[in-house]
């Protein structure tokens, strides 16, 4: 008997239908969040996660977003000529290929995501702040625990 099958007969129908809820709600609170984010900044929720790439990026390429979007190319393209329709991203030729375009952000594309890093940093810490420090390091290694839970979960599904 594996791990899983073992724990399995310690889990009760109150536990799982209660995580069930706990996830949805979560799951809930995350999508208002989203669309209020779009809403505020007047991006649809694709464009904007696309813009939140570009945190940590000089450049990207249409290939990288849209893998890490998990899109396919044509939905890429839309993403990408809204978000340069709205002068936030440029195109430029890679010099090392030709055929190979990079994107990166323009001065106006930089400055509405600082406003995005902004809006993030201060809705995180109001929600932090309404536990207690020591309820705050409980919280984090939970919220960790529970990522690698659901990262292994996924790993099952493939």
């Amino acid at each position: 008997m594996n791990e899983i099958e073992k724990n399995k007969s310690d889990v009760t129908q109150y536990q799982l239908v209660e995580f069930q809820n706990l996830i949805a709600r979560l799951f809930q609170c995350c999508q208002d969040r989203m669309q209020y984010q779009s809403d505020r900044f007047r991006l649809p929720d694709a464009e904007l996660r696309c813009l939140l790439f570009f945190e940590d990026e000089r450049y990207l390429t249409p290939k990288t977003i849209a893998s890490r979007m998990n899109v396919g190319k044509s939905r890429i393209t839309k993403i990408i000529s809204g978000l340069e329709d709205k002068k936030l991203i440029q195109r430029i030729k890679d010099p090392e290929d030709s055929r190979v375009y990079l994107i990166s952000l323009t001065q106006t594309g930089k400055n509405k995501l600082k406003k995005i890093k902004l809006f993030h940093d201060e809705i995180h810490e109001k929600i932090l702040l309404q536990v207690s420090q020591e309820q705050r390091v409980h919280l984090l290694t939970n919220l960790d625990l529970l990522k690698v839970c659901m990262e292994a979960g996924k790993e099952m599904m493939e």
